[in-house]
């Protein structure tokens, strides 16, 4: 059928050549957006219009009426014989297909239904489309298609056009909060000597030209730490980072993360201003501090981020929700089989050191329950490399993560600066990566040179921005706030 509907539209577009039209012009000026001209006084003439033909209404031989769709809207358009050139309306009557761009210019008619209409006196064919849209743009419903052809999606949902909409604003916001604090944005390195910034398996590649391995970064945290060196004190960006990791509805292997780092900040003055930041960003852009989102249990759940939010100890979050003291239980075979006792049976189980062991374990009893706004601290020093050791407990960092909805939105600490504090850190990582634990960071000498002339004292953070968005807009797969999510070929 869609073979038969192809053939027919390529047909049409022969005819259109024939009859001298040609069916991909360069270009047409416009006067107003469609919602714009529906704001127009009735008898405004000389109104110029463009979008794509969402449903086409034959009245007679004399009369279609048309409705077009621009990024603005849509709005009604009628072709008739009373003012459209009769050889035009003929050539439009047998040549044009719903999904197909059209230009118009005509003058401002309210019909006598009250619906505004540009009743037009010249109409031209600005792209011909070739292949049907979707039925009756009821609006992609199969999930697949949507993330395949988003394009599809984004014709026929206004919802999805929305989502992705609030995303820009969202990130604008974000941005304009940071630049308004003195914040200045840079851009750090994609490809990589070494995997750094955080727990992840990177992904590998090779550059021809210098003849050696790289990795695609995983975060650029010790790049934009690097800056601090340099002489930056309020530094962001907006990266695109890469992990080579399994997959699943609130984790994709390319995402976008928002980080920043601030000299003289602890981790204390940092939670203040995170939550201060998105109370902001949030409200200016959803209008509300209050939305709901989807549980993984499919039920709904309503997140408000107004007044002070909780702090927790990891530690004790998960004793109370697993009934187990990792600060006690540091064996990892005692772990790894407490973890097969209770259902837990990760991939690569048996190759992850303690600290992975107890971040699977946090992951899978602690976290996922937790509406939030909350605020999680206390984490054991193995689970942060490149973080502050707490100056009362050794055994802990200055680290916070927050949780919203059961994900993990944000992960932030007093930064790590003693260089011998951090080579010792690297070289724990280096044994645990020798042993097995692909997420086990790799020793970074050339950043260690850089710390060895000195780093002040900061605080930091990275968010997912994807993840964020998803969450707000109150989804459950971070591919329904992504544009092009990665499929498998068909």
């Amino acid at each position: 059928m869609a073979e038969d509907q192809i053939a027919a539209r390529r047909s049409k577009r022969e005819f259109l050549r024939e009859e001298g039209v040609n069916p991909y012009p360069d270009r047409w000026q416009r006067t107003h957006s469609l919602a714009a001209a529906r704001e127009l006084a009735e008898g405004t003439a000389n109104v110029a219009v463009a979008g794509r033909v969402m449903l086409k209404r034959q009245i007679s031989k004399k009369m279609i009426f048309l409705t077009l769709q621009d990024r603005s809207g849509q709005m009604q358009v009628c072709l008739r014989r009373d003012t459209l050139d009769a050889e035009q309306l003929r050539i439009l009557r047998r040549g044009l297909d719903s999904g197909d761009f059209l230009g118009v210019r005509g003058n401002i008619w309210v019909t006598r239904t009250g619906e505004v209409t540009l009743d037009a006196a010249e109409a031209a064919v600005l792209s011909k489309s070739l292949r049907p849209m979707p039925e009756k743009w009821a609006g992609v419903q199969d999930t697949e298609t949507c993330y395949r052809q988003r394009y599809l999606d984004l014709l026929s949902n206004e919802e999805t056009r929305a989502r992705f909409r609030f995303r820009t604003r969202f990130v604008k916001a974000l941005r304009d909060y940071l630049d308004e604090h003195e914040f200045e944005e840079v851009e750090t390195p994609v490809l990589q000597t070494k995997a750094s910034g955080a727990l992840a398996k990177p992904f590998t590649s090779h550059h021809n030209a210098l003849d050696m391995d790289v990795t695609l970064r995983i975060a650029p945290e010790t790049w934009l730490k690097r800056l601090l060196v340099g002489g930056y004190e309020r530094v962001y960006e907006f990266a695109r980072c890469f992990r080579n990791e399994g997959m699943d509805p609130s984790h994709l292997q390319d995402f976008t993360m928002l980080e920043y780092y601030v000299a003289y900040w602890s981790y204390h003055e940092n939670m203040q201003f995170t939550q201060d930041l998105l109370q902001h960003v949030v409200q200016q852009t959803k209008g509300s501090l209050q939305f709901t989102c989807s549980g993984s249990d499919g039920g709904r759940r309503d997140v408000d981020l107004a007044g002070e939010w909780p702090v927790v100890r990891m530690t004790d979050l998960i004793a109370e929700k697993a009934g187990i003291d990792v600060t006690e239980v540091r064996d990892p075979d005692a772990l790894r089989t407490w973890c097969r006792a209770h259902g837990i049976h990760d991939e690569g189980l048996d190759k992850l050191a303690y600290p992975s062991l107890v971040d699977v374990i946090y992951k899978r009893t602690g976290r996922p329950d937790l509406v939030g706004p909350i605020f999680v601290i206390g984490h054991p020093i193995e689970l942060s490399p490149l973080a502050r050791r707490n100056d009362e407990q050794p055994g802990i960092t200055d680290r916070f993560q927050l949780l919203i909805n059961g994900w993990e939105v944000v992960n932030a600490y007093s930064e790590l600066v003693d260089p011998d504090d951090q080579r010792a850190r690297f070289e724990e990582q280096a044994a645990h990566k020798a042993a097995g634990d692909d997420e086990a960071l790799p020793t970074e000498d050339d950043y260690m040179l850089c710390m060895e002339y000195g780093m002040p004292p900061a605080s930091g953070w990275g968010m997912g921005i994807d993840r964020m968005v998803a969450l707000i807009e109150g989804r459950t797969n971070l591919r329904d706030a992504v544009l092009f999510p990665l499929m498998r070929p068909l």
